[in-house]
């Protein structure tokens, strides 16, 4: 069961602020080579990196069509009253091309060093689910939003602009608890192959769907967004995502049609640049004229 959007296909890129002009001419070329996606990770406290959503910005307004996802928000370190209104700009200013990645957060001492929160795990989860309420109350024709929660009290502020599309909310989730909240909460499911290998994803899946389906939702109205980092080789393959154009192909149309993946994502290790460029040239034709 797939949420019946059809096969999304993207690039997970590095903030990395060296790399800006790069990141640009990635983005152009994507952009008009019909790549669906950029997901943008965000860790505020990497100095070598850029704004996650400033970039964001930067380069929605320099594409057309190209989707844009934060995979996944810092938490932590983003007020969700703050964070829900920099959405709602991004989706106004890219007319409705921006959906919000959540994550609770990690890295726990850098985090600290910045000035957030050290949460234990079940405090991290708890202020992640009072952020959901507070992001959607945000989006929608609510006057005043308050929240009595212990992490986000809010007495009344009024939110705006309003988006043209609400953002969707996808959840990088791995834990028993955040996968419920995310088949009961969430828009989306955007985990990645480093933390979640491809022998845990049917599980993973099934408990997903089974808070969806606890919650009277459709199962199949979560996308399921996966990032794989891995190189495109000459050679033999080496790992389940390091190998030829072929083993690729092959693995996405796995992960699509039997794992259940709506959206992939690939995290590009090696020559950044290169990598794209074969990604965009070679394996997406090849993957999307297999699902034809």
């Amino acid at each position: 069961m797939t949420s019946g959007v059809g096969l999304q296909l993207g690039l997970f890129l590095n903030p990395e602020a060296a790399r800006h002009d790069e990141l640009v001419a990635q983005a152009r070329l994507a952009d008009e080579a019909g790549i669906d996606q950029f997901q943008i990770q965000d860790h505020p406290y990497q100095r070598r990196h850029l704004d996650a959503l400033s970039l964001i910005a930067d380069l929605a307004a320099r594409t057309e069509r190209l989707r844009f996802v934060t995979a996944v928000a810092n938490l932590p370190l983003r007020h969700p009253a703050m964070l829900a209104k920099q959405a709602a700009s991004l989706s106004v200013m890219s007319g409705g091309r921006f959906d919000l990645g959540l994550g609770a957060g990690a890295f726990w001492d850098p985090v600290v060093a910045m000035g957030g929160p050290r949460r234990a795990p079940k405090e991290s989860v708890d202020a992640l689910e009072e952020a959901i309420a507070i992001c959607r109350a945000a989006w929608s024709d609510d006057h005043g939003i308050t929240s009595d929660g212990p992490f986000y009290p809010l007495g009344g502020y009024r939110p705006g602009p309003t988006p043209p599309r609400s953002p969707q909310l996808w959840l990088g989730a791995y834990g028993p608890r955040m996968l419920r909240i995310t088949g009961r909460s969430a828009d989306g499911w955007i985990p990645s192959s480093p933390y979640a290998p491809l022998a845990t994803l049917p599980e993973m899946q099934d408990r997903i769907d089974e808070a969806a389906t606890d919650a009277g939702r459709d199962p199949g109205a979560v996308v399921r967004a996966f990032v794989i980092q891995g190189s495109i080789t000459d050679g033999p393959a080496e790992g389940d995502f390091d190998g030829p154009v072929e083993r690729w192909v092959e693995q996405l149309v796995h992960l699509h049609r039997d794992l259940r993946f709506d959206s992939l994502s690939v995290w590009p290790q090696g020559d950044v640049d290169a990598q794209v460029r074969r990604f965009i040239d070679e394996v997406a034709p090849a993957v999307r004229a297999a699902l034809a």
